[in-house]
């Protein structure tokens, strides 16, 4: 089993940048996936990006193509999405989790608390 716990959200201005951040314990092997999501108020969960825990293949929603960054710390068993030039509408509670049989379906298996992040006009 995978446990994950989120940190790092805060209140920051428009235009501004943040990094969150997803501490992960128990197994977990090159090959699973780790994915950020949100989910904003009466909106339905949104893909953010993932990463494999490998390092290999980073990929982004077009929505935050080129303003989010995903990274990891093996020695810290962390997960980051660096935020940038963000907006109002980015305001959410951000997830993190782990599909681990990516080769097997795209759906998520572990998945953390959440962390509240929210931007400023």
């Amino acid at each position: 089993q995978v446990q994950l716990v989120e940190s790092g959200g805060g209140l920051v201005q428009t235009g501004g940048s943040l990094r969150v951040s997803c501490v992960a314990s128990g197994h977990i092997f090159d090959h699973y996936h780790i994915g950020w999501f949100r989910q904003a108020p009466g909106k339905e969960r949104e893909f953010l990006a993932t990463i494999r825990w490998s390092g290999t293949g980073p990929y982004y929603a077009d929505s935050v193509k080129g303003r989010f960054a995903i990274s990891k710390d093996n020695a810290k068993f962390t997960v980051y999405l660096q935020m940038n030039s963000l907006k109002p509408e980015d305001t959410a509670v951000y997830y993190c989790a782990a599909n681990v049989r990516p080769d097997r379906s795209a759906a998520y298996d572990y998945w953390g608390q959440g962390t509240q992040v929210t931007v400023s006009s």
